[in-house]
């Protein structure tokens, strides 16, 4: 069968003032009418640079060699088009035609100040030379095909009047606008709910089935790729590394980032001990052409045993028994944080109980897992226990302290014991500040650490904790990755030598590999300085391995409460069922069924 998309020795480099950087080196690959192809790897791979360079979408000033052959449907009879050898214009027929794009993050994609109707039509007009009116008409079927509740009404709303899963559904209907034969998912999935995210890898499915689109998927979750992809393209530091089937490559992975990247994510069937990171599969090494080259570990069976070694339920009996005697160090009682709402100038004021009567514990040293949809009320909560907002009533006490009754200076002084590590790297540290002034800074507000010397020092201590370097002190936020950058924000969150901290979604951006090295940081440092977390996360397989207990919420309230592993294999609630049966399944025999199912196999 000849491929609808055949990548030969694909380059691509990009010029600096000091030397030029190849983001992607040598690649070949091919993808069939029908299928998709899951590009993997983590960020800095290459693999978003190679989707760009596919559809033309690279700055004018980027250097591409190689070849794109790409066998147009409207012209079968025709040979295959090199894109690389097209003009700018003529390669604006076959992009968001003939080939699209659904982009990672929605909201940086859509308008804002143009309604989601007027996004689409726009692009229907462009690209099937239909009138107004037959634009609407078909705007009305595609929100309809992509599964977007009333249509009608969505024509007239703004991206930020939509939910994260009904904004990325706006963005697959502009890219199937041009009925294209290939649609290209870069991330489509990262930061949406893992129910959402299964709506969304359906519809996708559903899709492909119905229009014959071939579908080129990236993303760094080897569970996402289990779930969607017939076959598999891993990519590493520029380099394709591994391809094949998604079936072979889960049962027999050859290269050692591949292992690496499929031992890395937590499984929920499994309570290991610590989570394997890439680097214990691989080492990277200079090879005699000055490039770095990923070599295997060469480990025993028994490191390899010690690697994978489980929690024996003993020991997690002997830890919970420990933890429960005590006197627990947060009570939340009948919480509530309500927010007015109007709808309408002339409506009458109403409110949303985004926080709705919670009660809870939390001993010391425990991990308690906080899971839910967007929209639950797990931010709204973890704000109001450290009073960033007020809570409309109930009662709050650390430590026996009413927290609610403090007033501004002991609340300071209160705040040196709670802290929060926030979703966002990027946004948590002041893009303007150096890293040692950011971890200085708490240690003067609160008159911690000694002389300036000692606080030098003890910051430094910190970084090291954290798998960061001392040159980092003098370095600004701009030049660290989004992994090294959420390691900094919990070395400024102990600098206050916390006792209970909450981590809101702080990890849930981040490479799986990355995100492995802070989930088994988060465990040392919980060990070593006795912390109490909690841990908020919409990914119940992250959840159920640093957690001690898990508390799943929904629509401002405690649906469940329980142990991890209770919760998980014994869910009481409809609600935390559902959650659990959307969580992606790599397990080889669903695999081999869902090949089966649709006729890959």
């Amino acid at each position: 069968m000849t491929p609808i998309l055949d990548v030969r020795n694909l380059c691509v480099t990009f010029p600096t003032k000091e030397k030029s950087v190849q983001a992607v080196k040598n690649v070949s690959f091919q993808l069939q009418p029908r299928e998709t192809l899951g590009i993997v790897g983590e960020s800095g791979s290459g693999k978003s640079v190679t989707s760009l360079a596919i559809i033309g979408l690279l700055p004018p000033s980027t250097q591409l060699s190689g070849e794109i052959l790409f066998l147009d449907p409207t012209r079968p009879d025709a040979p295959p088009i090199d894109l690389l050898q097209l003009a700018a214009e003529k390669r604006r027929r076959y992009r968001g035609q003939l080939i699209s794009m659904i982009f990672q993050e929605p909201l940086t994609s859509l308008n804002p100040v143009y309604t989601c109707g007027n996004q689409l039509i726009e692009a229907l007009k462009l690209h099937q030379s239909v009138d107004e009116k037959s634009a609407k008409a078909k705007a009305i079927d595609l929100f309809n095909e992509v599964k977007l509740p009333d249509p009608e009404q969505i024509l007239g709303r703004y991206p930020h009047q939509l939910s994260g899963g009904q904004q990325q559904r706006v963005m697959i209907a502009i890219a199937l606008a041009g009925d294209p034969a290939i649609l290209i998912a870069d991330e489509p999935t990262t930061a949406l709910d893992v129910t959402i995210q299964a709506t969304i890898l359906d519809l996708l499915r559903d899709l492909q089935k119905t229009r014959g689109t071939s579908v080129i998927f990236i993303t760094h979750d080897m569970g996402v790729v289990s779930e969607i992809a017939d076959s598999v393209a891993v990519m590493y530091q520029g380099d394709l590394v591994e391809t094949a089937t998604v079936y072979d490559l889960f049962a027999h992975p050859q290269h050692p980032y591949t292992q690496g990247l499929l031992n890395c994510r937590p499984r929920p069937n499994q309570q290991l001990r610590r989570l394997p990171t890439v680097s214990d599969f691989m080492d990277v090494r200079q090879s005699e052409s000055g490039d770095l080259e990923a070599i295997a570990k060469v480990r025993t069976p028994a490191e390899k045993a010690e690697l994978l070694a489980e929690v024996s339920p003993e020991a997690m009996a002997e830890k919970r028994q420990a933890l429960f005697q005590h006197q627990p160090i947060l009570s939340v009682h009948n919480l509530v944080k309500a927010f007015p709402v109007r709808r309408g100038f002339f409506a009458q004021k109403t409110e949303l109980r985004a926080v709705d009567d919670v009660s809870f514990d939390v001993y010391p040293g425990e991990t308690l897992g906080l899971v839910g949809e967007s929209g639950c009320g797990k931010s709204t909560l973890s704000r109001c226990l450290l009073r960033l907002i007020e809570p409309t009533s109930g009662t709050i006490t650390f430590e026996g302290q009413p927290v609610l009754d403090l007033d501004d200076a002991a609340m300071r002084r209160l705040r040196r014991s709670m802290q929060i590590v926030f979703q966002n790297p990027y946004g948590s540290l002041d893009g303007r500040q150096t890293i040692g002034s950011a971890l200085l800074e708490p240690m003067q507000i609160h008159g911690l650490g000694g002389s300036d010397s000692q606080k030098r020092d003890r910051a430094i201590d910190l970084l090291e904790r954290v798998g960061m370097d001392a040159s980092a002190m003098r370095r600004m936020p701009h030049e660290f990755s989004g992994g090294q950058r959420q390691r900094i924000c919990i070395a400024r969150t102990l600098a206050c030598e916390p006792k209970f901290i909450i981590c809101d979604e702080s990890v849930s951006a981040l490479d799986v590999s990355v995100q492995a090295q802070v989930l088994n940081l988060l465990k040392d440092l919980q060990q070593e300085f006795g912390l109490t977390y909690i841990f908020i996360s919409h990914d119940l397989s992250v959840v159920k391995f640093v957690s001690d207990r898990i508390m799943v919420m929904n629509q401002g309230r405690i649906e469940e409460i329980g142990l991890a592993e209770e919760i998980y294999y014994s869910p009481q609630q409809p609600y935390t069922r559902q959650l659990i049966s959307a969580i992606p399944d790599a397990r080889l025999e669903d695999i081999r069924q869902r090949q089966v199912a649709a006729g890959k196999v």
